[in-house]
């Protein structure tokens, strides 16, 4: 048998609250619980852990209840506790366990430990601690032990007594580390503060832990947290009815963050309750995990409150609790960021356009506005505005620049989006705060007033110029074939150099529809009715007249070789410098110009935005070329690139 040492006064520390202690216990009693749960799931079990002197019981979570089951966690075992919480329950501390590893699968009893008296369970120990466990060295000896059972439910282990009854009493350990309890006490609010409306009191105060403590397993918890975010109200439709949910992050005095989300009959009770900046501590809740792709705080849980759950506030709260915490991510960095990544991003607005109302894919109508940050590491982004921003910070954000001054604007929580180059977008959870007191923003508007308002920038997003633009990848037209290109899950996005060598004329635009729906054109595809109307079958109207736009097939071609693209309405209007419904009357009409517009588009040098995607036609899958941006030669430009491709190349700067 290995030698087994059990840390000294490891029940107690625990117990005490140090949850980084990762003792070795041995367990000296296991049984099987039932518990409310999913049919199959099992029963749990429940132990009692020794360090030698002491005990206490400690609760399997669910993932451990293998262990038990298998038998190589049993009576005896002794094992290294990794991972673990402690909660009262009843006024008496309770261990859950939630990751452990087996040393030493069965063993005598090490000690002489005191059991709870509640556990039903007696041990001794045919030989001594010091014995036992006298030096590292040491080796438990295997000796007999005879098991037998009060009743059904009580197992006693029973050994021959020796040593003085006082063994039994727990002793302090010449060498056993003394730990300072880490967890808070019970919260309790100030009376005046009880019962005000939907901030409720909670009659049973829960301990108040970390964000970074929380966990499913735990019981009653409560954390006290400052609000940085807090989210609209979000109105949604599914199989089981129309529904509203909003949402509001909280930090706390350790860094910690997390979300909590309300739905429904919460919405209407603590909406109105919770305020940005205010600290309260909130109680009761279940936690589930968090998704990622949305949720970008640093916790790995989400909180949804229930019906018992309340929210209290701390009206005397000092400044323990910081206000916001930013991870400032300079531009340049974002353009190497992937899509939908959560950034923050502190730059001086530079310019800030007119705010527009758009239609979302769900048929609601939104507003949007587009602003331009830069910062010191010679980069511009564009940071696209949706929803009450626009009215509260976009309107104020105009106001600045239009009287000459360029305030500096910090982002919490934007999204980054890859399409034709890197913006960044406000989401429900993002703040913006306007010439806050960051060092960050003093140390910018220092640079700008020095010196830097005159600094060239390279932008990052749309307005971006491909040949200068790093965030580019250039191709040829062969080396869309050759290197597989839009053959995955995702399309590919290259920018070619290239030449227009044909057009198809034989069908080069299509009858859309008219309909403006906010300030966005149908565009669908329509058909002539037997009214001699056009009809839409989107809107579900009729139209006496239609309007015309591009789907112009066109031959590339570059010295590697040649491909086929396809051209909708914006990129066929750069191309050809003409709308398609002018160029489909000048065809109806026979009128010469159709002809010179043809011709005036071929033999002409572009760079091309491709989107480059398999699909499929019929039964055979081909990759399609779409383009999506035109843009004429810069030779200054684009010699500029070349150069910067060449001083990669050999290594030079």
């Amino acid at each position: 048998m290995a030698a087994a040492r059990l840390t000294p006064n490891a029940v107690t520390a625990t117990l005490a609250g140090d949850v980084n202690l990762k003792p070795v216990v041995q367990v000296v009693d296991l049984r099987s619980i039932a518990v409310t749960g999913p049919p199959g799931a099992g029963p749990r079990f429940r132990a009692i852990i020794s360090d030698g002197v002491a005990t206490t019981q400690a609760l399997f979570a669910a993932q451990l209840c293998d262990l038990a089951r298998s038998g190589l966690v049993r009576r005896g075992a002794i094992v290294q506790l990794l991972d673990y919480i402690v909660n009262d329950v009843r006024g008496r501390r309770a261990m859950v366990i939630l990751n452990m590893e087996v040393l030493v699968p069965e063993c005598e009893i090490i000690g002489n430990p005191v059991l709870p008296p509640e556990s039903g369970v007696s041990i001794s120990n045919s030989m001594r601690a010091d014995q036992f466990n006298s030096a590292p060295g040491s080796t438990a000896r295997s000796t007999l032990t005879t098991v037998t059972r009060s009743n059904e439910n009580t197992p006693v282990i029973q050994r021959p007594m020796t040593g003085n009854p006082s063994n039994m009493i727990p002793r302090p350990s010449d060498n056993a580390q003394v730990f300072q309890p880490t967890v808070q006490p019970s919260y309790r609010p100030a009376p005046n503060y009880r019962n005000h409306g939907t901030i409720m009191k909670n009659d049973a105060p829960a301990r108040i832990i970390p964000i970074s403590a929380l966990n499913p397993y735990q019981g009653r918890w409560a954390i006290k947290a400052r609000v940085t975010a807090k989210g609209e109200i979000r109105r949604y439709h599914n199989t089981k009815g129309d529904g509203k949910v909003f949402s509001f992050d909280l930090l706390d005095s350790d860094g910690g963050e997390i979300r909590a989300t309300c739905f429904n009959a919460l919405v209407d009770r603590f909406y109105e309750a919770v305020e940005i900046g205010k600290v309260y501590v909130v109680s009761r809740g279940s936690l589930k995990p968090a998704k990622k792709d949305y949720n970008h705080l640093n916790s790995e849980w989400e909180i949804f409150l229930e019906s018992q759950s309340t929210i209290e506030l701390c009206p005397d709260e000092n400044s323990s609790i910081p206000a916001m915490r930013f991870t400032f991510t300079s531009i340049d960095k974002i353009e190497d960021s992937e899509n939908n990544a959560i950034v923050d991003v502190i730059g001086v607005v530079t310019s800030v356009n007119p705010s527009a109302t758009i239609q979302r894919k769900n048929g609601m109508e939104t507003q949007k506005r587009t602003i331009t940050l830069k910062d010191m590491s010679g980069r511009s982004v564009e940071v696209t505005m949706w929803g009450d921003f626009c009215n509260r910070e976009g309107l104020q954000l105009q106001e600045m620049v239009e009287r000459g001054a360029f305030p500096v604007l910090a982002v919490k929580a934007g999204r980054v989006n890859d399409y034709s180059g890197k913006s960044v977008g406000t989401i429900s959870s993002s703040q913006l705060l306007i010439n806050s007191d960051l060092a960050e923003a003093h140390n910018l508007r220092q640079w700008f007033d020095c010196g830097g308002r005159d600094a060239s920038s390279q932008s990052i997003s749309r307005d971006f110029t491909p040949a200068a633009s790093r965030n580019e990848i250039r191709k040829t037209v062969a080396q869309i074939k050759d290197d597989g290109l839009g053959m995955g899950d995702k399309p590919d996005w290259v920018t070619v150099k290239a030449t227009v060598v044909f057009f198809k004329t034989d069908s080069f635009c299509y009858t859309a529809c008219p309909n403006v729906i906010g300030d966005r054109q149908c565009s669908k595809k329509v058909t002539k009715s037997d009214s001699g109307n056009w009809l839409c079958d989107k809107c579900n109207q009729e139209f006496t007249e239609c309007d015309y736009r591009y789907l112009l097939q066109l031959q590339i071609q570059d010295h590697t070789g040649t491909a086929w693209a396809t051209a909708f309405q914006e990129p066929g209007e750069e191309l050809l410098g003409c709308s398609a419904r002018e160029l489909y009357m000048f065809k109806e009409n026979e009128d010469p110009r159709y002809t010179d517009v043809l011709l005036q588009g071929l033999y002409r040098q572009y760079l091309l935005r491709l989107k480059v995607k398999e699909e499929t036609y019929g039964d055979e899958r081909r990759v399609k070329n779409t383009v999506f941006k035109v843009e004429r030669i810069d030779p200054s430009a684009e010699s500029k690139f070349l150069l910067d491709h060449i001083s990669r190349l050999t290594g030079s700067y």
